[in-house]
């Protein structure tokens, strides 16, 4: 019974949860992350659904920082306890699907080689899914970044579901590593020596994969775009001296965008309230978030004003939206439609690509930044250079730092340039090597003038998506067949 199991067993599953939170982005730290994942393997699944819970309280503590909740509605003594039901809720459901995942992998026999290949490939294609659905998670296949590019490199042939396979094999290794350590077997010299020339020769094929990224792909003009961040603070934004502030910071953007003539002026998401236009018409295209009514439907976009224009041509609908934040089930029958100033927000077609007369870009608005394989393919249709368009206000640099890790990956996925225009941060260049080459200071205002290559090639995952996963999969389901087979005969 788990009330019966020691005081080590309780420190072990609750030690390695934290430690692999830790390991996350922001510190981006890859081998505490192999050491996190020993207590995964080793102790089952009672111990595995407290290591889940943990990592994601850790993690995700961001969260927290929704407090207080008045402004959008909610009494001020229930906004600490609802923040704390929401945090501890995404914590309960880490437990749920991690601690499922580890039954499964005691059923078919922890210590067997076909056994952690069918498992961590399955967990890459959760992670998979788990970025197209409502949640956001850090999962796995973030954990390289910003402490270990050439590991991350990796993702431009399997992306950040292949990445966490990468991560739970290493673990499972280590773990196999250390029972034989425990039994003095004459294995484990061997066995250390393979799960070493692992690491090295990942660690070399990321490097190598660095360098064709930096390598300029063609003689195609760079694209110019200057960045806008506001930092309206958003539980003030509709407040009349932060309106004028707003646009007295977009005059002045514009005016420079037209003395440089950058290609683009970007302001991050939710920039124009519903209804409101640009207040003079520029001779620079701006893209701009903002909302637009679609029917009766509202709808977070992305807007693109051609130059010369006041009004919106073209708009990119978000389509992953904020649970809780913009979308309640059932919210249309309650006068509380979520945890916005908006909220009741619907959402728009699934493909991020936005096409202009300048060449098409793969755009993604606030946390659709997650979902690399909505990026590859925005990238397999042509886009020349990433757009991340978010609001992160109120939460902390925490949450920021994983941001940035994420437009990262996406980059080294995709062979992409990425521009990241953020209200309060981070406002950001990162190249297709997944270098940030250029960054805003957090919380103030500023401008960013970014100079960018405009690219076409196609990486492995931007061209196969998940199939490597699914390989992985079916072999290891295969291994598992073959093996139970030979047991019977």
């Amino acid at each position: 019974m788990v009330c019966n199991r020691p005081l080590w067993w309780w420190s072990a599953a609750l030690a390695g949860g934290a430690l692999a939170g830790a390991a996350l982005p922001p510190l981006g730290c890859p081998p505490l992350l192999w050491i996190a994942l020993v207590p995964l393997w080793g102790l089952g699944p009672a111990a595995a659904g407290l290591w889940g819970a943990m990592a994601v309280l850790v993690s995700h503590r961001w969260l927290l920082w929704l407090h207080p909740l008045d402004w959008v509605g909610v009494p001020l003594p229930l906004s600490l306890p609802l923040c704390l039901l929401l945090w501890a809720g995404c914590g309960l459901l880490a437990a749920a699907l991690v601690g499922g995942w580890r039954l499964l992998v005691q059923r078919l026999g922890a210590d067997r080689w076909s056994t952690a290949l069918f498992a961590a490939a399955l967990w890459g294609l959760a992670e998979v899914l788990l970025a197209r659905g409502p949640l956001f998670w850090i999962g796995l296949g973030s954990v390289a970044l910003p402490g270990d590019r050439p590991l991350a490199a990796w993702g431009a042939w399997v992306g950040a579901g292949g990445l966490a396979v990468v991560q739970l094999m290493l673990g499972w290794g280590l773990w196999r590593l250390w029972l034989l350590v425990r039994k003095r077997s004459r294995l484990a010299w061997r066995t250390a020596l393979l799960w070493l020339a692992a690491v090295v020769a990942l660690q070399g094929l990321g490097w190598w994969r660095l360098q064709l990224a930096q390598r300029p792909e063609s003689a195609a003009a760079p694209a110019t775009v200057l960045v806008l961040q506001p930092a309206i603070p958003t539980r003030r934004k509709f407040d009349w001296d932060q309106q004028q502030a707003l646009l007295r910071r977009l005059d002045g953007a514009l005016a420079q965008a037209e003395a440089l003539q950058v290609q683009a002026l970007v302001l991050p998401e939710g920039a124009l309230p519903l209804g409101q236009d640009l207040p003079r018409a520029a001779g620079v295209q701006v893209l701009s978030g903002g909302f637009r009514l679609v029917g009766e439907r509202l709808r977070s976009a992305l807007l693109l004003f051609p130059p010369g224009a006041q009004e919106a041509s073209q708009a990119l609908d978000k389509h992953r939206l904020v649970p809780l934040g913009e979308w309640i089930p059932g919210g249309e029958l309650f006068a509380w439609a979520g945890l916005s100033a908006v909220g009741g927000i619907s959402p728009g077609a699934p493909s991020r690509l936005l096409p202009r007369p300048e060449g098409a870009i793969g755009a993604v608005i606030c946390y659709e930044l997650a979902d690399g394989t909505a990026v590859a393919a925005a990238s397999r249709g042509g886009a020349g250079w990433l757009l991340a368009s978010a609001n992160l206000d109120p939460y902390p640099l925490l949450l920021q730092r994983q941001f940035t890790a994420l437009a990262q990956l996406r980059a080294l996925e995709s062979n992409r340039w990425l521009v990241s225009a953020a209200n309060t941060g981070p406002s950001l260049v990162v190249d297709a090597a997944g270098v940030v080459r250029q960054q805003l200071p957090p919380f103030v205002p500023g401008r960013l003038l970014a100079r960018l290559q405009v690219r076409q090639g196609l990486t492995a995952y931007a061209r196969w998506g998940e199939l490597p996963l699914l390989l992985l999969l079916g072999a290891g389901a295969a291994a598992l067949w073959r093996e139970s087979r030979v047991r019977q005969s």
